[in-house]
């Protein structure tokens, strides 16, 4: 006899946005409802509050219906938790819920990127990432957005449209926009100036990926996997190195980590439910 669908959250606080997800948690869980916030210099804990509470009313639910309410990222914001889960393994929990073949996910933040092994259960066997340099990170691509006038998401079409791309040559963030400033002043066109932007992470991706001799298929997670420049720009250099990567993506990427702490806060409870019925008691707020 199958177990009585249960209700679970997961909140992820990331650099730049919050991700709240509600799922149907049961053994094939569905998602309920989802919000996605920049969070533009707002309180992330009054913030990720608001959006609890938005999608429980307009899904005629209470606090008091949800079994679970787990953070992942910088949790610490989130006042209403049960519990929380690390960024890696939601994302690679949330990675093999777009498709349960997945081997590899590459969660691509604002801050960083993170390529991580997993096995299919969605547990973490290896990973790889970035260092702290903007200029490989989802933030970067934001900052010469605003630079050259673009909304974060037009840079993907716009990117797929250049002819002779250039890559700025700085790697830390500080010379990679100089670069771009040198750029604009020589007249290289937008498109041109955006795929060298991609290129030049995606090239960090794929060096992370061959170092962490990445397992195929892969799953591209975070903000900066709804970029289809950058999805494109990925698949390209793979290509041009030789690796027959299968390399997805989901219109909900960015949801990713969230999906991910609802999943784990299933199995938790779950698990906790088992063993005496010891269930923390939920931060009411």
């Amino acid at each position: 006899m199958k177990e009585k669908s249960i209700y679970t959250f997961g909140i992820d606080v990331g650099g730049s946005y919050i991700k709240a997800v509600l799922l149907s948690y049961s053994d094939n869980p569905v998602i309920v409802d989802k919000i996605s916030e920049k969070l533009r210099k707002r309180d992330p804990s009054k913030l990720s509050d608001d959006m609890v509470n938005l999608i429980l009313e307009r899904n005629g639910l209470t606090f008091d219906d949800i079994s679970y309410l787990a953070s992942t990222g910088e949790g610490e914001m989130v006042n209403r938790k049960t519990g929380h889960f690390y960024s890696m393994t939601t994302h690679s929990k949330g990675g093999l819920f777009f498709n349960s073949d997945v081997l590899t996910v590459v969660d691509m933040g604002a801050l960083y990127v993170r390529a991580i092994k997993i096995n299919n259960q969605g547990r973490v066997l290896d990973y790889k990432m970035t260092g702290q340099c903007a200029s490989g990170s989802g933030q970067f691509i934001e900052n010469i957005s605003r630079y050259l006038g673009l909304a974060i998401e037009e840079v993907g079409d716009i990117s797929l449209g250049s002819k002779n791309p250039e890559t700025p040559s700085g790697i830390c963030a500080v010379l990679a926009e100089t670069d771009v400033i040198n750029m604009v002043s020589r007249g290289i066109s937008t498109p041109n100036i955006i795929k060298g932007i991609h290129l030049s992470i995606a090239n960090r991706v794929v060096k992370l990926l061959s170092s962490l001799k990445a397992e195929s298929p892969i799953m591209l997670t975070g903000g900066m996997a709804l970029n289809k420049g950058m999805v494109q720009a990925i698949k390209e250099l793979s290509a041009e190195s030789k690796y027959e990567w299968e390399i997805y993506s989901s219109p909900d990427s960015i949801f990713a980590g969230a999906i991910g702490a609802a999943m784990w806060s299933g199995f938790r409870y779950q698990l906790l439910k088992s063993n005496k019925g010891s269930i923390p008691n939920k931060i009411k707020g």
